[in-house]
């Protein structure tokens, strides 16, 4: 990999969720995502039973690759969540959250960092950056029309 220049990016967003912080943290975790997010289906391999907590590990399906995620931060008193995960010979993303209480709503922001694993695989990335970009207008509107149920 000498000479090579791997990619690094580095997107923020942040987003309102129309719930009391309580209400709103368990839909951050990844169980909780599949109450409101549309085709996430982790499959957990550690706890094998959906069970949000730190340390979990799952797996999520990219096209033909399979992601191997980890949550490496679920601590509710820091309001701040973060996962890592690597789909092979491809990217490595870190996703943290904070979520801060705001009355009857929560703030949540959200950064998203990836790394090509090869100089090939930076369009790959440039690609997913573009896309993280604007998720945060997406994220509201699932999150929100879920809460509004």
């Amino acid at each position: 990999m000498s000479g090579s220049a791997v990619l690094h990016t580095r997107e923020q967003f942040s987003l309102v969720a129309k719930a009391r912080f309580e209400i709103a943290w368990p839909l951050l975790g990844a169980d909780g995502e599949r109450s409101w997010a549309p085709d996430w289906e982790p499959d957990f391999l550690w706890p094998k039973k959906a069970f949000d907590r730190e340390g979990m590990v799952f797996r999520i399906r990219h096209g033909e690759k399979h992601a191997v995620w980890v949550n490496t931060a679920f601590d509710r008193v820091a309001r701040r969540i973060q996962y890592v995960y690597v789909i092979p010979d491809v990217v490595v993303t870190v996703i943290t959250l904070k979520l801060m209480p705001d009355g009857d709503a929560t703030t949540i922001d959200v950064v998203y960092e990836r790394t090509a694993l090869a100089d090939a695989a930076n369009d790959v990335v440039k690609h997913m950056a573009a896309s993280d970009r604007v998720a945060g207008a997406e994220w509201s509107q699932q999150i929100n029309r879920y809460l509004g149920r």
